[in-house]
């Protein structure tokens, strides 16, 4: 009897492809960045997940598509790291409008972005031809009542924010917060929030001044998140402790934010830089 021959199909290696992409980060909140104008991205699920890989692939906290929209200049279609989807990305969708200013993909500063939470207007500030700062129309933040979160026998308070993605903002007392790390997977997954929510941990440091760390939901925490600076501003001003303009500190450096209070958008303004640019098989 002849030996079985294995399918054909079990013998030919994997079908891979080369992407372009630039790497870029807005305070050290890194994303895989690829101009769908000229790419196609195959399954962006999975190829999210080879991409952040920090030893196997690029290394960043996602990937985020530039892609043609027609309901305006250009769409941000955002991965988390572990290839869920995300709505918004507050530091992403400064290096998004950083990036298709300079390569030319919308010939103005002021241009329209398509997020999956709806159309922000975005403002360029180029200096002699490159983006150094963005600032952002970040919609209306809805701020929910104070709840309670129990950890370890310990209320814990929290203030529910919705930026076009939600957002748990826990603010320091006298006794202090677990380790962001300890603390965000458990709070990220809890049963409180059955699709997942970006957890933050803020102090104040005074009236225009806020400290921040954040636990990012899909991702883990990060240098820097955009929504979750907005969303800590918004609920600090709603509990009386900033003004309307002022400082969120994160690890990865500072954005300015500013918002009149209920029912305006709220704008944020902070830098977008391009690391590298390179080739990868995905």
């Amino acid at each position: 009897m002849r030996p079985r021959r294995e399918s054909r199909k079990a013998e030919e290696p994997e079908r891979r492809y080369d992407l372009k992409f630039a790497k870029m980060q807005g305070l050290g909140n890194d994303y895989v960045y690829v101009n769908c104008f000229e790419e196609t991205v195959k399954e962006p699920e999975l190829a999210a997940k080879r991409i952040s890989d920090r030893h196997f692939g690029v290394g960043s906290d996602g990937l985020i598509l530039i892609c043609p929209s027609r309901r305006a200049d250009c769409r941000m279609e955002m991965y988390n790291a572990d290839g869920s989807r995300g709505a918004m990305c507050g530091n992403g969708i400064r290096c998004v409008a950083k990036y298709a200013y300079e390569a030319g993909l919308v010939g103005k500063t002021d241009m329209v972005v398509e997020t999956d939470s709806g159309i922000r207007h975005v403002r360029c500030r180029p200096e002699n031809g490159r983006v150094r700062l963005v600032e952002v129309d970040m919609g209306i933040p809805v701020v929910g009542e104070r709840e309670a979160f129990v950890w370890e026998g310990r209320k814990l308070w929290f203030t529910p924010v919705d930026m076009g993605n939600p957002h748990a903002v826990f603010f320091e007392d006298g006794s202090g917060l677990p380790a962001v790390p300890v603390f965000g997977p458990v709070v990220e997954k809890s049963p409180r929030f059955p699709g997942g929510v970006n957890v933050e941990a803020v102090r104040a440091e005074d009236e225009t001044t806020l400290s921040m760390r954040v636990w990012e939901r899909g991702s883990g925490e990060t240098m820097a998140c955009g929504t979750g600076a907005c969303a800590s501003f918004a609920a600090a001003k709603t509990l009386g402790l900033v003004g309307n303009a002022g400082v969120v500190k994160l690890l990865g450096g500072e954005l300015e934010i500013a918002w009149a209070g209920p029912g305006e958008p709220l704008f944020m303004t902070g830098p977008a830089v391009e690391v590298f640019r390179g080739e990868i098989i995905v």
